[in-house]
């Protein structure tokens, strides 16, 4: 089952801007009485009323979609997570997960533009598989993990690298504001298992391409993990780290400019597909 947020047309929706949607080939249905895909996995049997509904429909390809989940209480991002990555940044590969923080104001639809920063002239590109949380939990064993996953979903973790190496904490490169894509959809986890090929591509040239199980720490690993630090709720995200084919590493480096369409997909997950564009 895929799972997404349709931005509705003013007048619309009773009020809302947004509504949850079920994807059923090229046509999107209203899933009522959810805003978003974070307000659904709220509710404890979010998978039947997905299944069972039944409300306005949308052409998916005339829909307007906001990030698949707009608005998680978390988002909890892994560093150095693919040894390709890690090898490309001269590093080692790590005994724990290295842990930083986005936040919801950080994330963007699958088609929006991408604005570049006035601060930043280094924007590099980061493909990511995301978890999505579906099940609240504390310290649960990896064995239980599968069970508290909703889904999973694309994420490109864009960095303003002069800004993340400015110190040896890496937050303020990783959190600017509307600099992530993330969605189209969440494929429940019935739908997906890791393993399909990730890409990303400047202008159509493919800048990464890695399997998504060759992760250091697996999805199950991560969040067992982190919930030992802090309880994951539904709707909580997880973005599992990036290969190795980042701007950054490149010589000479590259780096996003002004008018490039960058483009994230992952085999079963969908593609994110994000037009640069100078910050107004």
């Amino acid at each position: 089952m895929k799972l997404l947020t349709l931005r509705l047309p003013a007048g619309t929706g009773n009020g809302t801007s947004t509504t949850a949607v079920r994807q059923d080939g090229d046509t999107l249905t209203e899933i009522p009485g959810f805003s978003d895909v974070g307000a659904l996995l709220q509710n404890t049997t979010w998978e039947t009323i997905a299944k069972a509904a039944n409300g306005a429909t949308h052409a998916l390809g005339s829909a307007d979609l906001a990030a698949v989940v707009p608005a998680p209480g978390k988002i909890i991002c892994v560093g150095h997570n693919y040894r390709n990555h890690i090898k490309e940044m001269g590093r080692e590969v790590p005994a724990h997960p290295t842990l930083f923080a986005k936040y919801a104001e950080s994330l963007i639809g699958p088609n929006d533009d991408l604005a570049l920063p006035q601060e930043s002239d280094t924007v590099d590109w980061e493909a990511e598989l995301a978890v999505v949380i579906g099940k609240a939990g504390r310290r649960i064993p990896e064995s239980e993990a599968a069970e508290h996953i909703a889904g999973y979903a694309v994420l490109n973790d864009i960095s303003m690298r002069d800004y993340q190496f400015r110190t040896i904490q890496w937050l303020q490169g990783k959190t600017w504001e509307k600099s992530t894509p993330f969605g189209p959809a969440l494929v429940t986890k019935d739908d997906f298992t890791p393993g399909p090929l990730m890409t990303s591509a400047v202008d159509g040239d493919i800048q990464q391409s890695t399997p998504t199980s060759d992760l250091v720490f697996t999805p199950e690993y991560l969040v067992s993990y982190i919930s030992t630090i802090i309880t994951l709720n539904p709707g909580d995200v997880i973005a599992t780290g990036t290969p190795g084919g980042v701007g950054h590493a490149q010589d000479p480096k590259r780096y996003l400019q002004e008018g490039q369409v960058l483009v994230t997909t992952i085999e079963g997950l969908g593609q994110l597909t994000n037009r640069v564009v100078k910050e107004a």
